[in-house]
């Protein structure tokens, strides 16, 4: 989602785009988020350290982001080890091949807001000064990332750069996760497709934000004269029981939703809220709100179940 967006943004700045992907063997799935974007893509894994350096080399860039991981923080304790792996030591690799190929590069690196897992300022809101205590593997790994693009900064001199993003979706998101699935279900059932809702938790407090928006607070932070570490977020908290009342409000529908323990966490992050006041000051803003999210993503969903054309926002049906 991410990648396909803050390309699709580069690409209406002027920028010359390329990507690297990992292979898998349904290939014509690989790329289906930005196959209509003219992005360079080359086969490539974090593990991979020599590939990356010989990238890197080739292709020169001026910008890196990295938004490369193991995504998914339920599915983190089920594959710990490769999500350690991925998210930590695949970080480390590719700043090691950025030290080496392309110094002069500014570099962007995708941290999470579930690094502060239980962490919370006396205010009721994280930032940058937030201690952050993570509570999933992926929380740690994410952690240690985190650290190292502090330490390759101050050790190298490189223009290296954080951004602790909060929760963002958009109709690009994985079914994987929580709103998306929402969304996704809650179209289906209204067209009788399905019959009931799955999750883990919903009592679950997000901040979440709008992907388009969070891109173009990537891009800013490379635009600055010294990298930094930047939270974004809208400043605002929903539960995952809200996002569900607030999805099938705009559908007009009422199904129970069932908890089951597959979609649980073994230990819960219950509240995320994010103090975004550094990066506003920069001349950030999100344009869209969290409702706004939903709706896109209920629109996309509903177009693609050919409920609804191209052209006619659903909310303007109703």
């Amino acid at each position: 989602m991410d990648g396909a967006n803050l390309s699709e943004y580069l690409l209406s700045l002027g920028y010359e785009v390329h990507g690297i992907m990992r292979r898998h063997s349904t290939s014509e799935s690989q790329d289906i988020r930005i196959a209509d974007l003219p992005v360079k893509t080359y086969y490539g894994d974090l593990m991979d350290t020599g590939g990356l350096e010989r990238l890197l080399k080739e292709i020169q860039p001026d910008e890196i982001y990295n938004l490369a991981a193991q995504s998914h923080v339920r599915v983190s304790f089920e594959v710990p080890q490769f999500t350690a792996q991925v998210n930590s030591i695949g970080v480390l690799n590719i700043l090691e091949a950025y030290r080496t190929a392309c110094p002069q590069a500014k570099f962007y690196q995708a941290s999470s807001s579930e690094m502060f897992g239980s962490s919370v300022d006396a205010d009721g809101f994280q930032r940058e000064t937030t201690p952050m205590l993570p509570v999933s593997p992926y929380g740690c790994a994410k952690l240690m990332a985190y650290h190292m693009v502090r330490t390759y900064r101050a050790s190298y001199g490189l223009h290296a750069t954080n951004g602790i993003l909060f929760n963002h979706s958009g109709y690009r998101r994985g079914l994987a996760f929580v709103e998306q699935k929402i969304c996704h279900a809650a179209v289906r059932i209204k067209l009788g497709l399905q019959d009931s809702l799955e999750l883990g938790n919903l009592s679950a407090y997000r901040d979440i934000g709008n992907s388009k928006d969070y891109v173009r607070a990537m891009h800013l932070m490379l635009q600055q004269p010294e990298p930094g570490d930047w939270v974004v977020s809208t400043g605002t908290t929903i539960s995952i029981a809200d996002i569900v009342r607030y999805v099938y409000r705009q559908l007009d529908i009422d199904v129970p939703v069932s908890i089951t323990d597959h979609n649980k966490r073994p230990q819960e992050l219950n509240y995320l809220k994010g103090d975004s006041s550094r990066i506003r000051a920069l001349g950030w803003q999100p344009e869209y709100t969290t409702e706004q999210t939903l709706d896109e993503m209920i629109e996309h969903w509903m177009r693609v179940y050919g409920a609804l054309d191209e052209k006619t926002p659903y909310l303007q049906t109703r």
